[in-house]
């Protein structure tokens, strides 16, 4: 699988945040974006996602441009600027009512992914109960549930405890020969251990790219 993104743009309110960006993504490698706050790079995959529409340009998988006025990128998991989950509904019951929307995965899937990113000790404690960390792994969880094809992950260590951080490190270079994985991190150790090839933005352009 492979994803381009060609000459994309997008401004808010007359101000350009992606300039003309041109990116390569293909199945096997995990890629960095790097960049200051506002650089682009949450903005660009806000548009992969569909979340937002760029103003001009294409994104085409195999080939195929994606109009996200009908569809979206069809097996993708994301998590994008900090989880949202039902308060009153604990952790393995939010996983649960995401999971019947689709209907492909069972209880022991969810169980699963819950052990994957250290949390299955506090899957019965309720969301509004948890801390910074335990919403970002259960974010994560989410996005990694359903075995995409593509996952994007954006900041996702973001208050997980070292160990945890560990765990989810593994999973992805285990993982990653049959997915296209893009982690947004300003942490540059975590981004040089992980990536095959890093973006680095800069005023809303891709400014270099470095093959790790």
């Amino acid at each position: 699988m492979k994803i381009d993104v060609k000459n994309i743009n997008k401004s808010f309110k007359g101000n350009l945040v992606l300039n003309n960006v041109n990116m390569h993504f293909e199945t096997g490698n995990i890629y960095g974006l790097s960049g200051r706050n506002g650089s682009g790079k949450s903005v660009l995959l806000k548009v992969l996602t569909g979340l937002y529409k760029a103003d001009s340009g294409t994104i085409s998988i195999n080939d195929k441009v994606i109009d996200y006025k009908k569809e979206f990128i069809e097996n993708l998991g994301s998590l994008i600027e900090g989880p949202k989950f039902f308060s009153n509904l604990t952790g393995f019951e939010n996983l649960k009512f995401l999971a019947n929307i689709k209907g492909k995965i069972k209880d022991e899937d969810i169980l699963n992914t819950l052990e994957t990113v250290n949390l299955i000790s506090e899957k019965d404690k309720k969301y509004s109960k948890y801390s910074l960390g335990m919403k970002q792994k259960l974010g994560i969880a989410a996005a990694i549930m359903e075995n995409p094809d593509i996952l994007i992950l954006d900041e996702p260590f973001n208050g997980i405890e070292d160990i945890s951080v560990l765990k989810i490190k593994n999973y992805l270079k285990e993982i990653k020969e049959n997915k296209i994985i893009i982690l947004s991190t300003h942490i540059k150790e975590d981004l040089e251990e992980l990536s095959d090839h890093i973006y680095y933005f800069d005023a809303g352009m891709v400014s270099e790219i470095k093959n790790v």
